[in-house]
Parts: C-alpha cells; structure tokens; sequence
C-alpha cells in the first residue's frame, strides 16, 4: 500500500508489456473497513506519443469533434468534473500529464471502472495535442443520439420554463458563455438552430465552464420552425434587438419564455422577428448594441429575478 498524498493506493499491479498500472484508490481519511466499498481504476502509464490507445487525442488544435463526429473532447479540471458529475455524456477514456493525476483524484474516483485513464509526461501531452495543455486534463466522451428542437420542446414538462434560443450564433465563445448565462439564471433548456456552431466544441464547452454538458440542449432546422415549435408548447419568445422593442425593465415575464438571440452584426432575421414579442434593453446614448451573450445575461437575469421576487406565482 502507498500513499499518494491524500489517496492511497493499494494492490498496484502492472501489466506485462503496456503499461497498464491496475489501481484500488481510495481517500487517506477513510477506514480500512470500507475499502471493500471502493472501486478499481485503470491507470496507464505512457511514456510515448506514438502509442495508438492516444490517437484520439491527436493534433486537437485542428479539430475540435473526432472524426466519427460521435465524440467529442474535453478540456480542463472543471469541465471533466462536470462531465463525470452531471452530464448525460458517457466518458470514453481520459488523458492526464503526470502532475494532474493527483489533483484529479476525486474525479477519478467518480469514474466507471472500465473508463482507461492515460497519464504521460507533458512534454508527451503536448507533441500529441500539437499545442501546451496548461491544464494537463483532456478526455473523450460519446455524445450519443442527437435531440431535435422540436423534440425536446415537446417534452418540456407544464408550467414555469425559461428557454434560451440561438439563431445564427456561430461564434464558439458565444455559444459557450450563452450557456453558462443560461445554467446562471436558471434556463431549463437552450435551443439552437442548425446553422449554430456545435455546443460540444471544445472551445464552447470550455468557455461555458461545462455547463454544455449538464444544460438541456437541442440543435436542428432553422429559427422559423424554432418559433413554430415554442408557439405549440404556449412559449412566448422574445426576441431581443437593440432599438425598437419595449423596454426590458418594464415587462413582466410570462410563465413560459424563450429569450431568443440573433448573430452579432445581422442580429434576428426579420420575418422571424415578427413572430416574437420585440424586446429592448437600455444604453447610454452613442452605444449601438451589446456582445449577445451579455445581452442575453441581462434579460435571463431580468426573468430570473422577478421569479425569486414571486416565488408562489411561478412554482
């Protein structure tokens, strides 16, 4: 039995010819009796960027999806967690430097035992990636079956809902702090259409502090039909646009709302604007518009609170 840190790790075992280190690991404050309690991980230990089991991994910096297009990657201490804890996405395998392996025990811990955890050297981690991981923490999940918007729409349970719908958003630092905006204030679902880029591109996932993981999320058809699906389900959208619409400030939200968000530049198309209650936020004289995901903040914050100020009316 060896301490390492606050975990111990006892019955190490390495297997013949890869590297594989087979591991009980469990908390240094727990008692030896509930060892029988704890589950065994598989630690492999590679000390070369040719070895095949890591060509998943390989080059990153070019390709956010893998090529199946049915795995995704993940990136960093707190996006894994959120993977492993919350999220419905099941975890394929994950590649730690040599220095995170410790930090990263109680998520380890949280993993299925059959899920391979590979460790190598940094220097290792980054020839492979094609960039330095600072973090020194990536993994691959299986996104599974896709969710269509009117879909999950169709099955959002009555009463009280607030939506966050993107139309055109193609910015993956957008789309990312949109749902981490959506996760802070409360959203149930986000929505985006076809023409969005992918929530489960690493740079989204990263920038949402994986919320894209654990946040309900539809992608499919076009913003026309989006609206045709909220109107069917009794959700009022409001389409935010920087002139035009009444004042934030003055609206009382429904109890069933979708914010809905347009591009940068072009914003929401009009004909689809018309199928929305047109909906204004205020600036100072001189300032024509705000980055949409702010945008977006302020108004599911605007939702959010007079929820809390009427608990009893939305429950």
């Amino acid at each position: 039995m060896r301490s390492r840190g606050r975990w111990i790790a006892c019955e190490a075992r390495e297997t013949e010819g890869d590297g594989a280190v087979w591991l009980h690991l469990f908390p240094v404050r727990l008692a030896p009796a509930s060892l029988a309690r704890h589950k065994r991980w598989v630690i492999i230990s590679l000390s070369s960027g040719d070895d095949l089991r890591l060509a998943p991994y390989r080059g990153v910096r070019e390709r956010d999806l893998l090529r199946d297009g049915q795995r995704f990657i993940v990136e960093g201490k707190v996006t894994l967690a959120r993977l492993v804890e919350a999220s419905r996405f099941p975890v394929e395998s994950v590649f730690l430097a040599e220095s995170r392996v410790e930090p990263m025990g109680d998520v380890i811990a949280k993993l299925q035992p059959d899920v391979p955890v590979y460790v190598a050297p940094q220097a290792v981690m980054d020839g492979i990636t094609g960039f330095h991981i600072h973090r020194g923490v990536l993994a691959i999940a299986r996104r599974g079956a896709e969710t269509g918007v009117d879909d999950l729409v169709s099955r959002l349970p009555a009463g009280p809902l607030t939506l966050l719908a993107l139309i055109e958003l193609s910015n993956h630092d957008n789309v990312g702090a949109c749902f981490r905006n959506g996760a802070a204030f409360g959203a149930d679902a986000v929505l985006l259409d076809a023409t969005s880029c992918d929530p489960l591109y690493r740079k989204s996932i990263r920038v949402s502090a994986g919320t894209a993981l654990s946040l309900p999320f539809a992608r499919s058809g076009d913003g026309m039909e989006m609206m045709a699906a909220l109107e069917r389900a009794g959700i009022e959208p409001w389409a935010l646009s920087p002139t035009g619409g009444e004042p934030l400030n003055t609206i009382a939200p429904p109890e069933r709302v979708a914010i809905v968000l347009g591009a940068e530049g072009p914003g929401l198309p009009p004909a689809l604007m018309t199928r929305c209650r047109r909906v204004s936020i205020a600036m100072s004289p001189g300032i024509d518009s705000l980055n949409v995901a702010t945008a977006g903040a302020i108004a599911l914050s605007h939702v959010f609170a007079r929820r809390m100020e009427r608990p009893d009316k939305f429950r």
